[in-house]
């Protein structure tokens, strides 16, 4: 039986775990690389899977890390970017990290030598010719500027990103509520809220100053010489604002109008920091109004200087870089297709994943989504209780869309805990102790890990007899 070619185009992270999920499922695919044809900005080779920045793909622990029990799904599922990382892996303590020229070196060993994988360097400068019926579009953050043009074409102007200002995220949980509070500006409700919809930190004017000028001060990053300086009104950073005047971050995100502290109501705070229900599952929060160029490290002490977030844990901390990525939730389906032509599915970071290891992770699903599709089989995502169905699910629906004007409200994520569906028992001691702080912090991280992989086994057992030998 002759079984059509699957396209993919991009060789980074994404397109090569795909076209190797593709080929191992015994499905034929061509894989598009512009390199050498058509440099790139921060490319230096032409391997397939090159890191272009950190040669870390960070914690390797399965048991208490979002990113290491990602790490181990992969495994379990055959990656090609894991086999090649633990081959070339280089010390660096509890994280994976990798010799950066072996490990690209390997991958393109790998796919150059799988009989069932063409590979074409060339430049795909447009829309993939009508006759391509399943293609992977896995670009990445650099998608060249024809291909983002008739992308954005497609679907819309204002669906892609040509630089994503973000603000930071922060794990419910860490949020001291005896000090903030709940309440939506002049308890206004909207269309689809209660009256209740943010959790406000209020600051005194001698703690508004103090942060005012720990913003002022802190370690900032630059951009990139080929990056420009994107700022637009819509989502300045708040250093930025900052600096026009001691008074425009209370006449901005910070102003302290239409709330009053139930606490102490007699007392109108000088500023209030705004937090937004940011995920369906009611774990994470964004900070509203809180694009920054500030170190990261900088951010964490800065932003706990904010009353109520001074045990603040992060699950995504600030940015504004160039880095191409659609409306996933509203333009994808749940196997990443686009709606309004399913011929085309993507994958990697123009999708809204961050980080080398998350991008890996959505070409794999985007592969084995393709090969099932192409085979006749049914299309089945992993279980949100995975590493790999709650990036899906924030990717394609997870994310709350925000009804406020300003910066679009979907931005790139990395894997982290609050993406998973929370347990439905809260694990306990020896005994049924009842666990506090850290300890339970662990235990708790633990139990979604067990239940993670425990998943994984369940999905992959009942896709096993769907795949053909490779």
């Amino acid at each position: 039986m002759t079984i059509d070619t699957i396209h993919i185009i991009g060789g980074g992270l994404a397109g090569s775990e795909a076209a190797w999920q593709i080929a191992r499922a015994g499905v034929p695919v061509i894989l598009h690389e512009m390199r050498p044809v058509q440099p790139t900005e921060v490319h230096k080779t032409t391997d397939f899977a090159e890191l272009v920045c950190s040669n870390s793909f960070r914690s390797d622990d399965a048991e208490t890390n979002a990113v290491g029990l990602l790490h181990e799904e992969m495994r379990r599922l055959d990656s090609v970017i894991m086999a090649c990382a633990d081959s070339h892996k280089v010390p660096a303590g509890g994280a994976l990290a990798v010799d950066r020229d072996g490990f690209s070196a390997a991958v393109t060993e790998r796919l150059t030598s799988h009989p069932l994988i063409e590979i074409r360097r060339e430049h795909v400068d447009g829309l993939p010719p009508a006759d391509w019926d399943n293609v992977i579009v896995a670009t990445g953050p650099l998608t060249s500027k024809p291909l983002a043009d008739a992308i954005a074409t497609l679907t819309g102007e204002t669906s892609l990103a040509f630089f994503d200002a973000i603000a930071p995220i922060v794990h419910r949980e860490s949020i001291n509520m005896d000090i903030a509070w709940y309440q939506s500006r002049y308890d206004k409700p909207g269309p689809s809220g209660t009256g209740a919809d943010y959790i406000n930190c209020p600051l005194s004017k001698e703690e508004y100053e103090a942060f005012l000028d720990a913003v002022l001060a802190g370690d900032k990053t630059g951009f990139k010489e080929f990056e420009g300086t994107p700022y637009f009104d819509g989502c300045l950073p708040i250093e930025i604002m900052a600096e026009r005047g001691r008074e425009t971050l209370r006449f901005g995100p910070l102003k302290p109008v239409g709330l009053t502290n139930p606490r102490n109501p007699e007392v109108k705070p000088h500023a209030i920091v705004q937090l937004r229900q940011d995920n369906a599952l009611g774990t994470l929060y964004n900070m509203v109004g809180f694009q920054t160029k500030l170190k990261y490290a900088e951010q964490v002490r800065v932003f706990r200087m904010i009353p109520g977030l001074e045990n603040a844990e992060f699950a995504r901390l600030g940015g504004l870089h160039r880095n191409t990525y659609l409306n996933s939730p509203v333009l994808l389906d749940s196997t990443l297709r686009l709606k309004t032509q399913p011929r085309l599915r993507f994958a990697g970071q123009i999708t809204g994943c961050e980080g080398y290891i998350e991008s890996a992770s959505v070409g794999l699903m985007t592969g084995r989504f393709a090969a099932a599709e192409r085979l006749g089989q049914p299309v089945t995502a992993p279980p949100p209780t995975t590493a790999l169905g709650a990036l899906l699910n924030h990717i394609t629906g997870g994310h709350l869309v925000s009804e406020e004007a300003g910066p679009r409200s979907f931005q790139p994520m990395n894997v982290n805990f609050g993406l998973f569906p929370p347990l439905e028992i809260s694990p306990k001691g020896e005994g049924g102790k009842r666990l506090r702080g850290s300890e339970k912090t662990l235990a708790k991280k633990r139990a979604v890990s067990a239940r993670a992989l425990e998943a994984l086994e369940s999905w992959k057992n009942a896709m096993a007899g769907e795949q053909l030998p490779a």
